[in-house]
């Protein structure tokens, strides 16, 4: 068995996210999978920008807790585009146990409420 490393982590936290979006009619104008380099979506809906930073968080933590001082500079950047923004939390956990890592092809649990604006 194979635990996903963080970067596959983000890149399944993102694919969470990306098909919400999707599905919600939001239009990709810009994406971004380093786990470093924020926001990870930039979104076209209504006419309205959308700056989106897609965070793994890993089982216990809570999924709404986000870095405030990380999110207010994104919000910043945001602002210059009259972007909105917003955080998406995403825990993923082993189906089996929370407490062992995510293996590749192996079932696993998705905390993930939805986006929060910041």
């Amino acid at each position: 068995m194979k635990a996903l490393t963080e970067q596959e982590l983000h890149n399944l936290a993102m694919n969470i996210v990306g098909r919400q979006l999707e599905s919600e009619g939001y239009e990709f104008m810009g994406v971004n999978s380093k786990p470093r380099k924020n926001p990870q979506f930039v979104c076209l809906k209504e006419k309205q920008l959308h700056f989106i930073v897609v965070r793994n968080i890993p089982y216990p933590d809570d999924i709404k807790m986000y870095d405030k001082v990380l999110m207010m500079k994104v919000k910043q950047q945001a602002a210059k585009f009259e972007a909105k923004t917003y955080y998406a939390g995403v825990g993923l956990s082993n189906a089996i146990d929370q407490n062992l890592p995510v293996y590749l092809n192996e079932s696993y649990i998705v905390n993930y409420d939805g986006l929060i604006e910041v």
